[in-house]
């Protein structure tokens, strides 16, 4: 495992690192949260691909060899969805990841609901691994299963957010859904060949995180431990 500066342009009260993997969209949610927070963090590679989730040094960090973790001075924190909360109880006026209205806030809710149980945990190294293990080793099987919760999911987010979103998921402004939304559809891009015309509104929206620096700077492409930091 390896540490890198993070991105952030802020400070917080404590110093903050974080372990992630540059693909990991779980990892990419709390980037983008750090970001807009503006908190200063040192990033803590863990190559999924290696299995370094599992080493026995990251195992007492997150029993779950799951990444990110975040670790806060004497403050441990694993899971994204935690480590989201946790950010927005600590730096609540750093900038806000939930709107006030109860309402628009519960579907800032569903949407990341349907990302991190309807769609991430079916496309993930370790449920892929296992459709090739069980299943079958042809990458063509493994593809098509990840691309159909993905758009199952996309159909999904389609239709609750059609009458909610604006610039962003739920407005012009960003908050915790646009933090799930924001990976996901990157991911269905880059990683699984989507074919993102089903899906106009996401499209839009995905076209809003790209001209977003605090979207940019959290991108898989732009962290030290992707393939192309390393190539250059």
């Amino acid at each position: 495992m390896e540490g890198e500066s993070g991105s952030g342009s802020g400070s917080g009260s404590g110093e903050l690192k974080l372990y992630s993997f540059w693909w990991s969209t779980c990892s990419f949610r709390v980037r983008i949260a750090l970001n807009f927070k503006g908190l200063k963090y040192e990033y803590k590679s863990v190559n999924l691909l290696k299995g370094e989730q599992f080493s026995p040094e990251f195992m007492k960090l997150n029993p779950s060899g799951n990444v990110p973790v975040l670790v806060d001075g004497d403050t441990l924190v694993a899971d994204s969805f935690a480590i989201l909360m946790y950010l927005e109880n600590k730096y609540p006026h750093h900038y806000p990841l939930l709107p006030q209205d109860i309402h628009k806030r519960a579907i800032n809710y569903q949407a990341a609901n349907i990302v991190s149980s309807s769609i991430q945990p079916l496309q993930k190294v370790a449920t892929l691994k296992c459709i090739e293990e069980k299943i079958s080793s042809d990458p063509d099987v493994k593809l098509a299963w990840a691309q159909h919760y993905i758009k199952k999911g996309f159909v999904a987010l389609e239709r609750l957010l059609k009458d909610y979103a604006g610039r962003f998921a739920t407005g012009d402004e960003v908050y915790l859904a646009d933090l799930f939304l924001a990976p996901q559809i990157h991911a269905a891009i880059k990683r699984f060949n989507v074919d993102m015309t089903q899906f106009p509104l996401l499209s839009r929206l995905n076209e809003a995180y790209h001209e977003t620096p605090a979207f940019q700077d959290a991108m898989p492409e732009k962290q030290p431990d992707t393939p192309l930091a390393s190539a250059s």
